[in-house]
């Protein structure tokens, strides 16, 4: 050991400097703030989107569209499936239980029935919508349809 590798212990010293301490510490008067300005201020927050007094982006695009806050989305089902579904487990009746089980709907999703493709048997269908066509071709194969 000599004086060219001598060290403080690790942690002893601190890093950086105290703002606001005082005209001594180097960091006092304005505490690094500058002066004057809303920057300058205790209890200021920038807000979000805000661009330096400049008309911020959100307002200066134009607004347009409509939101219907009564919307249903649902997810869509063919005919297709359901016969592809009804073969490969050997069902008679297709409910929510089971399109939750073979994993094409989530447990809070509507359904509707859509009538791409056929159906060769008689089904018994359970779903929160049908189209017409998808009506038409499960009662005419035999089936029922049971709106929810």
């Amino acid at each position: 050991m000599n004086l060219s590798n001598l060290q403080p212990a690790v942690g002893s010293v601190k890093t950086g400097k105290r703002i606001g301490r005082g005209p001594g510490s180097g960091k006092g008067g304005t505490s690094t703030r500058g002066h004057k300005g809303a920057k300058s201020r205790s209890g200021y927050s920038r807000k979000i989107g805000f661009e330096g007094g400049q008309m911020p982006l959100q307002r200066r695009l134009p607004k347009f569209g409509f939101k219907n806050i009564n919307r249903k989305d649902y997810k869509a089902i063919n005919l297709d499936l359901l016969e592809t579904l009804a073969t490969a487990k050997n069902l008679q009746k297709i409910g929510l239980e089971e399109l939750r089980a073979a994993g094409y709907i989530n447990r809070n999703q509507l359904v509707k029935i859509l009538a791409n493709g056929a159906v060769n048997r008689a089904l018994t269908v359970e779903a929160h919508a049908f189209s017409q066509a998808a009506q038409a071709a499960i009662e005419a194969a035999g089936g029922s349809v049971n709106k929810i």
